[in-house]
C-alpha cells in the first residue's frame, strides 16, 4: 500500500500564494474543489507524487479553469477590433457610466418629469439624431438582431405570408461565426431575390426585379472582403430614387458603422452612417462595438415612420438592451460628438498612436527582457471588425525567438499565462504587436513574456 503521509493537507495547499491568487478569480469553493481533485488523483497513483508535483497539478487545474471562464487578455495580434477578443474596448467614460448605473436603480423605463412609466427607447434618441442626422433611432442587442427586426417588420404581409427582399448577389455576405445574410432572411420568413452578377450590379437589375410582393431594397456592407477590378455598383442615392418611385423602402446594413472620417487616421474612406442617412436611406443598421467604439449593440437610425413601425413590433421586446448597454453607448456617443475627445475612445487612441511612441515602448520593453532574444520590428496592424481588410496600418511589434520549443508552443504558453497574451507565431518567432496593447499594460506584458520564456 503506498505511503500517503507525504501528501500536503488541503489547507496548506490553499495557503500557497500560487493557489490563493485564484480565489479572487474563481471563488473559494471552486479552488478547494480542484485541490481535493488533485489530492484524490495523487492518492490514486501507484507512487504518490511529491508535494511540489501536487501543487503544480493544482495550479495547472486552476489555470485551465480560469481560461474557460471569461477573462481579460492582452491583444497582441495587431487587429484593433478583434472579433474573437471582445471587439471594441470601452472608454473610461463608458466604464464609469456602467459603474454608476449598475450599482443601483435607474430611470430606465421611468419618466422623471411625469412621474409615470417611460420608455428605454427614448434614452438615446437625441444623441443618435445629433450624431447621424437621422430623424429617429432605436437600439437592440446587436446588428444581426437589428436586421432581423427590420425584416420581420417590413417583409411579412398582414396575412403572415412572406414578401420579397431584393439584394445584390455580391452582398450576400458571411461575416464569420457562420452568420450569413441569406440565413437571416430565411429565418425572418422573407423571400430572397438576388440581382446582378458577382462583379456587377446595375440599377436596372433592381428595377426588373420589382413586383407587387417587393417589401424592401436591401444593401449590405461588404464586410471583411473586397471585389476589385471589372466591377459596377449602384449608389445609395440611386437606390433611394428607385425605391421612392416604386413605393419601396431602402434599408442598409452598414455593419461596422463609422461615424468618423477614417482618412484622418491614414486609412481609406469608409462609408459613414451620416452619408447613408444623407442619401435618404429609410433605415440604416450598424454595430455599437466596431468603429463606433462602444458596447455590443445594434443601432437603427432613419425615418420617423420607419422607426415607429419597428417600435410597434412585439419581437422588439426579445431584442431589447438593458441599462448598462445604454449607459455605455450614451457615454461613447458623447465622445464621438466631440472630435477633440474622440481619441479617449480606445479604438481611436490605438489608431492615432504615433510610430515613434510605439517604437520607444518597444525599445523599453526589450531592455526589460534581458537574456531573451527579442527584437523591435516594423509590423502591420489592421482595423478589424469586418472593415478595411486591404488597408494595413504601420505598426511596431516585439519579435521574440524562444530559446525552448518552437514559436507555436511559446505562443501557447503566452495564452495560458496570467495575464493571457494573444500573439501570432511567424516562422520561428512570436510576434506581439504593440499598437493593440495599452501602454499602461507594458509591465504586465513584460512579465508575461518572462514567464513564458522561463
Amino acid at each position: 500500500m503506498p505511503d500517503l503521509r507525504g501528501l500536503p493537507a488541503v489547507h496548506r495547499i490553499l495557503d500557497e500564494p500560487r493557489v490563493a491568487r485564484f480565489v479572487a478569480l474563481l471563488g473559494q469553493p471552486a479552488v478547494k474543489r480542484h485541490v481535493v481533485a488533485a489530492l484524490d488523483a495523487a492518492r490514486g497513483a501507484e507512487t504518490p507524487p511529491p508535494p511540489d508535483a501536487v501543487l503544480a497539478d493544482v495550479v495547472a487545474r486552476l489555470a485551465a479553469e480560469s481560461r474557460r471562464g471569461l477573462t481579460g487578455v492582452l491583444n497582441g495580434t495587431g487587429i484593433l477590433l478583434h472579433t474573437n477578443l471582445g471587439r471594441a474596448p470601452l472608454a473610461r467614460e463608458a466604464l464609469d457610466a456602467i459603474a454608476e448605473l449598475a450599482g443601483g436603480a435607474s430611470n430606465l423605463e421611468y419618466d422623471l418629469e411625469r412621474g409615470a412609466r417611460g420608455s428605454r427607447y427614448d434614452r438615446l434618441g437625441s444623441l443618435l439624431r445629433a450624431a447621424t442626422g437621422a430623424e429617429d433611432a432605436l437600439v437592440v442587442n446587436n446588428c444581426a438582431a437589428a436586421v432581423l427586426l427590420v425584416l420581420d417588420t417590413f417583409a411579412r404581409a398582414p396575412d403572415g405570408s412572406p414578401r420579397e427582399v431584393i439584394v445584390a448577389r455580391n452582398q450576400l455576405v458571411e461575416i464569420g461565426g457562420g452568420f450569413r445574410l441569406p440565413d437571416v432572411l430565411a429565418r425572418s420568413g422573407a423571400t430572397l431575390v438576388e440581382v446582378g452578377a458577382t462583379n456587377k450590379v446595375r440599377l436596372d437589375d433592381y428595377a426588373r426585379a420589382l413586383t407587387p410582393r417587393t417589401a424592401l431594397l436591401l444593401r449590405a456592407h461588404a464586410s471583411n472582403f473586397r471585389i476589385e477590378g471589372f466591377i459596377e455598383e449602384v449608389s445609395g442615392a440611386e437606390l433611394v430614387a428607385l425605391g421612392a418611385r416604386a413605393g419601396v423602402p431602402v434599408v442598409e446594413d452598414l455593419g461596422s458603422g463609422a461615424l468618423a472620417d477614417l482618412r484622418a487616421y491614414g486609412l481609406p474612406h469608409e462609408r459613414t452612417v451620416q452619408e447613408a442617412v444623407a442619401e435618404g436611406i429609410d433605415l440604416v443598421a450598424f454595430s455599437g462595438d466596431k468603429l463606433l467604439g462602444g458596447p455590443q449593440a445594434g443601432i437603427l437610425v432613419g425615418r420617423t415612420a420607419a422607426v415607429a413601425r419597428l417600435r410597434a413590433n412585439p419581437l422588439l421586446r426579445a431584442l431589447r438592451v438593458g441599462a448598462v448597454t445604454l449607459a455605455a453607448l450614451a457615454a461613447t456617443l458623447r465622445l464621438q460628438l466631440e472630435p477633440a475627445a474622440r481619441e479617449r475612445i480606445p479604438f481611436y487612441r490605438m489608431l492615432a498612436a504615433p510610430l515613434d511612441e510605439l517604437r520607444a515602448r518597444g525599445e523599453a520593453l526589450r531592455a526589460r527582457l534581458d537574456g531573451m532574444d527579442v527584437r523591435v520590428e516594423r509590423s502591420e496592424a489592421y482595423a478589424g471588425g469586418g472593415t478595411l481588410p486591404l488597408a494595413p496600418l504601420e505598426s511596431v511589434a516585439l519579435a521574440w525567438r524562444p530559446a525552448r520549443g518552437d514559436a507555436n508552443a511559446a505562443a501557447a504558453r503566452l495564452r495560458r499565462g496570467s495575464p493571457a497574451v494573444v500573439a501570432r507565431a511567424e516562422g520561428d518567432r512570436v510576434i506581439v504587436d504593440l499598437r493593440t496593447i495599452p501602454a499602461e499594460r507594458d509591465e504586465d506584458l513584460a512579465a508575461a513574456l518572462r514567464n513564458a520564456a522561463g
